[in-house]
């Protein structure tokens, strides 16, 4: 796969980050370029002008990973930036076909097997969803659907989170943090084009949000890449008001691609509260569901 345009921006990108204090690096004057040269880079990873400038133009393909790792390390690279790099390369050379997930069908096709079901439901304490990497909810337990009412409630959204922060004005209001948020969101589906470069609904994704969205195109343009695990989120949910809400997102072995987020309150806060508030206008609400099914107005 010519990735070329990708691997140029990350890189750069990157690069422009560091600064030479932070490299151990002499400051100088009269630098033109943010951040470190491609010289003080090469330096920093041991290898010729040349070499890293070639990298730096896209042609990563062949890259041994110790030169990745080289590279890794003079640009101070996460853990996510990391593994972001090791895609990109593994797309360029074309041996990332036995690690690419499989190709997963469109949401409103895709059922999640029963025992990943239950197991959802059987997580009443917070709201637990099924997500892959494009940020679409692909299962949820009842009080996950009461919490993400906004989301669910218009069709546009299509269930996809990402859709949801950009497009749809009520997540401003559900994300008091939105500005992080929006961040969050265009960082995992960044790392999700550099772990799956082939799936084509992603780029359908990421055209439409590009499209539609200044605030995406902005960040989109950052090259930020980021791993959804752990952390601690603020929302505002319309019906109970704010939540502060813990969150672990685990990956699913038997389903390659797919990752479960489950989030819970601290235990006798006031989000643990409003928690159990919504679980029971859930409740209720199923309740009145069932009982004008069963016995409908003539």
């Amino acid at each position: 796969m010519d990735n070329r345009e990708e691997v140029r921006e990350f890189l750069t990108s990157r690069r422009a980050k560091i600064t030479p204090e932070q490299a151990g690096l002499p400051a100088g004057s009269r630098r033109r370029v943010p951040g470190l040269r491609r010289s003080e880079v090469a330096a920093l990873a041991d290898m010729s002008v040349e070499y890293y400038a070639k990298l730096e133009r896209g042609n990563l393909a062949g890259a041994s990973p110790a030169v990745l790792e080289a590279v890794a390390r003079a640009l101070q690279l996460d853990d996510a930036e990391r593994a972001h790099l090791l895609h990109l390369a593994q797309a360029a050379d074309g041996s990332d076909a036995l690690t690419r997930p499989r190709r997963r069908p469109a949401t409103r096709q895709w059922t999640p097997h029963r025992s990943l079901q239950w197991t959802l439901d059987a997580i009443t304490g917070g709201p637990a969803i099924v997500c892959n990497g494009r940020m679409d909810i692909l299962a949820a337990n009842p009080l996950a659907r009461a919490f993400y009412v906004d989301l669910f409630a218009t069709a546009d959204n299509q269930r996809n989170l990402a859709r949801f922060n950009f497009l749809d004005p009520a997540s401003r209001r559900f994300y008091p943090d939105w500005e992080l948020f929006g961040g969050m969101a265009v960082a995992i589906l960044r790392r999700e084009a550099g772990r799956d470069p082939h799936d084509k609904d992603l780029h359908d994704l990421i055209g439409e949000l590009s499209t539609r969205s200044k605030e995406f195109r902005t960040r989109w343009g950052a090259h930020d890449v980021r791993r959804h695990g752990t952390g601690t989120k603020r929302f505002h949910h319309p019906a109970v008001g704010d939540l502060t809400l813990a969150y672990e997102s685990l990956d699913l072995a038997a389903e390659p691609g797919l990752h479960m987020t489950v989030y819970t309150a601290e235990p006798g806060s006031s989000s643990e509260e409003g928690l159990r508030l919504l679980a029971s206008l859930a409740a209720t609400e199923d309740t009145d569901a069932d009982r004008a099914a069963r016995h409908p107005t003539t």
